[in-house]
């Protein structure tokens, strides 16, 4: 399964964020992208892992309560053709 992962800190918040985030492997600092160097501070991340309890894994602990972690799918050309022909 995929995970959208939004990691939202302050300005205050920001280098303990990636402290935390780097504590945890570079492997998973590599997944995430930051908003932080134009004023939005926040990590986002899609990572492909098997529930939701491992992609909180990834996030830092002091912000698990504020991060939003959200399923996401992508969808084929096939898929959105018999959404049509079932909403018919």
């Amino acid at each position: 399964m995929s995970y959208l992962i939004e990691t939202p800190h302050n300005e205050a918040e920001c280098l303990r964020a990636l402290d935390e985030q780097l504590a945890k492997g570079t492997e998973v600092l590599n997944n995430f992208y930051y908003g932080c160097k134009t004023g939005d501070h926040t990590g986002y991340a899609i990572v492909d892992v098997e529930s939701e309890g491992q992609a909180k894994k990834l996030v830092p602990d002091f912000l698990l309560d504020k991060s939003i972690i959200t399923e996401v799918s992508r969808f084929t050309p096939e898929m959105i053709r018999s959404f049509h022909q079932k909403a018919a």
